[in-house]
C-alpha cells in the first residue's frame, strides 16, 4: 500500500532530513539579492552557474565580518541547513562568512611579507623622514575613486599653497600593479614631488592585492622619495604598509600627515621670529654695552690702567741699573786705584825718589853686592836727579 504524506509530514520528512545530515556545512558561493533587514541581520543569497541557495546572518555573527558583503562577493560560508515549513522552502544559517580563497592569499602574503622580511625591505632604519613643508604631494590612486577626493579635499583644506600632483593608476585588477610601479618611477625619474601617497579605498582582500604585490613593493622600497601607504580603511593591512616610510590608516589620513597645516606653520614662523627678534635685540644691546667701553677717555683710562705696572716695573728696572752699574763703577775704581798705587809703588822713580840711587860699573850693570866690586872700579850713580861718577877706594 502507498503511504500517502500530508504536507506538513513530507515538510517534516524533508527538514528531519535536511538538517540532520547537513547540521554543519561550508557553501562556497556568488552573493546575489543581498538586503540587510531593519533588525540588523542580512538576507542574501548564494548561487553560482546551475543553482542558487538561500542564506541569512544574523545580526550577532555579522559583527565579526572584517569586511562589508555586497552583491558580487565569492564567499564560503559555514552554517547550518534550516528549513522553513510555513513556505515549504530551505535556507542556510550562516554563522561564519569569509572570502573564497582568503586563506590562500593570506597564507601567501605571510609568505611574501616573511621573505620581503628577511631581504630587510622593512628596516625602520631604511624609512625616509617626510619633509616639513611639501612643495608637491603626488597622489597615485585611481582618478575617479573616492579616495583622491578625500586627498584632495583635506590638503586644500589644511594647506593650500601645496601643490597636488594626481598620476592616475589601476587600483584593482590585473593591471594595477604595473600601472602602480610605472607612475612611481614617473614621479622619482623626473622629481615631480617632496612626498607620494598611494593608496585606494577600502575593498575585499583580493581587491587589495596589488598593494600587496612584489614588485610594487620593490618599487617603494627603491623610491628616493618618501612614500605613505593609505590603503584600505583602517583595519586594512597591504604590504606596502610595511615597506612605505609611513603607514597611514586611511586615505584622508594620509593628507593629513603629508601636508602640514598652514595655520600652524605661520604661527610657529611668527613664535620664532619673535624670538629671533628678542635674541638679536639682547645681542645688540650687548653689543652696544661692549662698545660703550671703548670711548676716547675710558680707552685712555685703560690704557694707562695697562700702561702704569709697566713703567714702574721699568723705573724700578731703571734705578736698579742705575745703582747695580754705580756700585760696579765704584768697585772698579777701587781696584784701579789699588793697580795705581801697586805701580806707583813698584816705579824705580817713586824709590829714587824716596833718597835710593842706582849703581852700576861702566858696563852698565848694576852693582848688588859691595864685595864683588874690586878697587879702582869706576861707577856711575844715579839718584832721583841727574847722575855722579865715583871710583872705588
Amino acid at each position: 500500500m502507498i503511504k500517502v504524506y500530508s504536507v506538513k509530514e513530507i515538510t517534516a520528512e524533508i527538514k528531519a532530513l535536511l538538517e540532520g545530515s547537513l547540521s554543519r556545512c561550508t557553501v562556497q558561493g556568488e552573493i546575489s539579492n543581498c538586503k540587510p533587514s531593519s533588525t540588523g541581520h542580512l538576507y542574501f543569497a548564494l548561487k553560482d552557474d546551475k543553482a542558487l541557495l538561500q542564506a541569512v546572518m544574523f545580526k550577532s555573527k555579522l559583527w565579526a565580518l572584517n569586511f562589508e558583503p555586497k552583491d558580487g562577493m565569492l564567499v564560503q560560508i559555514t552554517g547550518n541547513i534550516s528549513v522553513y515549513e510555513q513556505r515549504g522552502s530551505y535556507q542556510i544559517i550562516a554563522e561564519k562568512m569569509q572570502l573564497a580563497g582568503e586563506g590562500d592569499i593570506l597564507r601567501l602574503l605571510e609568505e611574501r611579507k616573511n621573505k620581503l622580511l628577511r631581504e630587510g625591505l622593512f628596516d625602520a632604519e631604511k624609512k625616509k623622514t617626510l619633509p616639513f613643508f611639501p612643495k608637491t604631494i603626488a597622489v597615485i590612486t585611481s582618478p575617479t575613486g573616492a579616495a583622491v577626493r578625500d586627498i584632495i579635499n583635506v590638503i586644500t583644506r589644511r594647506n593650500k599653497k601645496v601643490n597636488i600632483l594626481v598620476l592616475p593608476a589601476a587600483v584593482q585588477g590585473a593591471e594595477a600593479a604595473a600601472s602602480i610601479i610605472a607612475q612611481l618611477k614617473i614621479v622619482n625619474v623626473h622629481k615631480l614631488a617632496s612626498v607620494i601617497i598611494v593608496g585606494r579605498g577600502g575593498g575585499s582582500l583580493e581587491d587589495l592585492l596589488p598593494f600587496s604585490d612584489e614588485q610594487v613593493v620593490r618599487a617603494i622600497a627603491e623610491s628616493n622619495i618618501p612614500v605613505i601607504s593609505a590603503v584600505g580603511h583602517e583595519t586594512d593591512w597591504a604590504l606596502s604598509d610595511y615597506v612605505a616610510d609611513l603607514r597611514a590608516p586611511t586615505p584622508s589620513a594620509a593628507a593629513e600627515l603629508a601636508a602640514p597645516l598652514l595655520d600652524d606653520i605661520i604661527n610657529k614662523f611668527t613664535e620664532d621670529r619673535e624670538i629671533l627678534i628678542s635674541l638679536m635685540r639682547a645681542r645688540i644691546e650687548h653689543i652696544k654695552l661692549m662698545i660703550s667701553g671703548f670711548d676716547p677717555e675710558t680707552l685712555e683710562m685703560k690704557f694707562r690702567r695697562i700702561e702704569q705696572p709697566f713703567l714702574l716695573r721699568f723705573d724700578d728696572a731703571k734705578e736698579a741699573l742705575l745703582r747695580n752699574f754705580s756700585s760696579r763703577l765704584e768697585k772698579v775704581r777701587h781696584k784701579v786705584n789699588l793697580l795705581q798705587h801697586s805701580i806707583e809703588g813698584a816705579n824705580p822713580q817713586t824709590i829714587l825718589n824716596r833718597g835710593y840711587a842706582i849703581v852700576r860699573d861702566e858696563q852698565g850693570k848694576t852693582i848688588r853686592d859691595a864685595s864683588s866690586v874690586p878697587k879702582r872700579t869706576k861707577l856711575i850713580i844715579t839718584p832721583a836727579k841727574g847722575s855722579l861718577e865715583a871710583e872705588v877706594l
